[in-house]
């Protein structure tokens, strides 16, 4: 699901609606109704682990005939890691041959195959079952070999104490809910699902019970399902015609560049960015009602016995668009691979755990220069609303008028910030990237860094000066 971009000409520049969009979703509305063949309770538990698969490998002969040998040449090649190798290096060997054969695959697509090709993006099945493989490698290193002492409690919660069967791993990874954008889900909570325990445990756990559970009626998530599928029909609108409106390769027209003032550029960047996100709304909202329909997903009930079925949600639209923080946006957007990068680097990476979480996350997304730009950009301006946030905020929380003004402020130069961020992202190429860059004069780079120097003086000076206090009071006490 990757917009298709690059320098000046017509095919290299970024299409609001290609034929991938439109196989995209075209697939996901041919796999909505399938969830009655699976959400059926008489179905054993081996046959709805292989039902998913069977679904999913039948839909591809359809759909990337000549593409499907790629996802089972990378399913049953880490498979063979995966009970083969050792509990010790699993993980590490998973990664690289995951990561390594999507990236050959990005490549291929990307440059051997003309650049910013207009044809079915085999890679966006690839990318998600590379997170599928690598996280399930991950918890079985932690549950066959994690010290407990030095795992944290979410990974103590998913390790996977066995390997799977060929079955089980088969569809985990090929069910047909999240083969085409995910989301990416833990092994436990599929398995949960599967053997019909998904929503039972939940429920137990938010009633604080341990009996009882049989005379509990099943929630249903016909409300949940049918809110989200609202939401698509909203997100599709928009998409249709908001997103044809405000054409991201209007932002590097020369024309419009050279007789634009710098806040005309600014504002049309702000809005042609908002409006470019209603396709990624409306994939992942459509994926979570799919899975929704099927049984999974299921949260737990609140404090109020209101039942949630977020819990693969790969999204938080009213978190995004209403954030006043990078973090907040990041966390509320695509969440599931934020949850999987955490898992597999972020939680797991001894020093600059957050610069390497980004570069993975670009390697991951693809070859196009324009996700480094976008991800390189993320790590100095991440760090520069850190060190805001930390030095500032509380001074704005006397009253609520303060607060109120802070949070517009905030609010304001975190959704330019973003803008700003993400434009090479969705413009791919090197060019365009720099000609956007410069034509707003990199001031969020160079702000951005500013901020990090001087927080870094700051706070050098700051514990120099503890470290002499403290020095001297010593030296006062002996005395």
């Amino acid at each position: 699901m990757k917009d298709s971009g690059g320098g000046g000409s017509d095919r290299s520049r970024p299409a609001a609606y290609s034929p991938d969009t439109e196989e995209l979703l075209c697939s996901l509305g041919r796999f909505f109704p399938m969830h009655r063949q699976w959400n059926r309770q008489a179905l054993s538990t081996r046959r709805r682990a292989a039902l998913g698969y069977k679904v999913s490998a039948k839909s591809w002969g359809s759909l990337w005939t000549r593409y499907s040998l790629h996802i089972f040449m990378l399913v049953f090649s880490c498979y063979c890691i995966m009970i083969k190798a050792n509990a010790d290096n699993i993980h590490r060997y998973s990664l690289m041959v995951a990561m390594g054969y999507l990236t050959i695959c990005q490549i291929s697509r990307a440059y051997i195959f003309s650049y910013g090709i207009l044809s079915t993006d085999f890679s966006g099945p690839l990318m998600i079952l590379t997170q599928k493989i690598t996280m399930l490698a991950f918890q079985v290193h932690d549950g066959m070999c994690g010290n407990p002492g030095e795992l944290t409690a979410e990974q103590k919660r998913l390790a996977v104490p066995s390997k799977p069967c060929l079955v089980e791993y088969l569809s985990y990874n090929l069910n047909f809910l999240s083969v085409l954008v995910g989301p990416c889900s833990s092994y436990k909570d599929y398995v949960e699902f599967i053997e019909g325990r998904h929503i039972r445990g939940r429920l137990s756990l938010a009633n604080g019970k341990q009996s009882g559970q049989d005379s509990w009626p099943e929630p249903s998530p016909m409300r949940a399902v049918t809110h989200k599928l609202l939401v698509c029909l909203v997100c599709l609108f928009l998409f249709l015609t908001l997103t044809r409106a405000l054409p991201i390769a209007h932002n590097i027209d020369p024309q419009f560049l050279s007789e634009a003032s710098f806040m005309s550029r600014l504002t049309y960047a702000f809005f042609s960015v908002q409006a470019a996100r209603p396709k990624f709304y409306f994939a992942w909202t459509l994926s979570d009602a799919i899975n929704n329909a099927a049984g999974y997903g299921f949260k737990g009930v609140d404090k109020n016995g209101l039942e949630s079925w977020d819990l693969i949600s790969n999204l938080n639209i009213l978190g995004i668009e209403m954030a006043t923080s990078f973090k907040t946006f990041i966390d509320n957007w695509n969440i599931q691979t934020g949850v999987w990068l955490k898992c597999v680097c972020y939680d797991r990476a001894p020093r600059n755990r957050m610069a390497l979480t980004f570069l993975l996350s670009a390697v991951w997304h693809g070859v196009y220069p324009g996700y480094y730009f976008t991800f390189l950009t993320g790590i100095p301006i991440t760090q520069a609303a850190r060190i805001v946030r930390r030095n500032f905020r509380h001074h704005f929380l006397s009253s609520a008028a303060l607060k109120l003004g802070y949070d517009v402020l905030t609010w304001a130069a975190t959704q330019l910030a973003i803008s700003y961020t993400v434009m090479p992202f969705l413009l791919l190429a090197t060019e365009p990237s720099m000609r956007f860059y410069s034509s707003m004069y990199f001031h969020f780079h160079i702000i951005s860094i500013l901020v990090v120097i001087s927080g870094h003086l700051v706070a050098g000076a700051t514990k120099r000066h503890s470290y002499q206090a403290h020095h001297s009071n010593n030296n006062v006490k002996e005395n």
